[in-house]
């Protein structure tokens, strides 16, 4: 799989299945220049996610240029669209997360998004959580949560060229397929 095989890519999968390095190594595997569209907010008192946020940088290494963006990622696919550039969003989760912590209209933001990566020129690849594959949780919060980004990584699907769902490590390509369309 390359990344010249499609223009945006969305990839998919549960805690620790290894999409990232999955996404990663898709753009690393190109010409283009790289940049890593970070989402997550840095938290001060957590050491852990900072030693994670930390050996993410490590792994990612001089060839490299990280952006970060918890809201408006939108602009920054705008801002570095161009056909040598590929970005590496990650994640859409943690982006969700953001606005729904801040009370953004999301709707919005969700369209900007999309909009941004039907129209873009450079490689995008946008990662995301699948959430929704486990027991339905007992807090109403938490199940909207849930909801809205089953929502969100069925409208990224529907939008980008690729999708491809990480599993214990192996990717899985789910769109484009050649399978034939089935019918009753």
């Amino acid at each position: 799989m390359t990344l010249h095989s499609a223009r945006t890519t969305l990839v998919v999968g549960g805690a620790r299945s290894g999409k990232s390095s999955f996404a990663q190594k898709l753009c690393e595997d190109s010409p283009h220049s790289l940049f890593y569209v970070a989402t997550s907010p840095v938290l001060p008192d957590d050491s852990e996610f900072a030693a994670r946020i930390q050996k993410h940088k490590d792994d990612r290494g001089p060839r490299w240029t990280a952006i970060e963006e918890e809201i408006d990622i939108s602009r920054v696919i705008r801002e570095y669209d161009a056909p040598h550039n590929a970005l590496l969003v990650d994640c859409a989760t943690l982006w969700l997360n953001n606005l729904m912590y801040h009370a953004l209209p999301l709707k919005e933001h969700i369209e900007a998004l999309l909009e941004q990566l039907r129209v873009c020129q450079a490689r995008v690849v946008v990662v995301s959580n699948e959430v929704g594959q486990g027991i339905v949780p007992t807090a109403p919060d938490v199940r909207a949560f849930r909801d809205y980004q089953g929502r969100l990584n069925q409208r990224l699907a529907e939008t980008c060229e690729r999708v491809v769902e990480v599993r214990l490590g192996l990717p899985v390509l789910l769109k484009p397929t050649n399978q034939p369309k089935l019918v009753l």
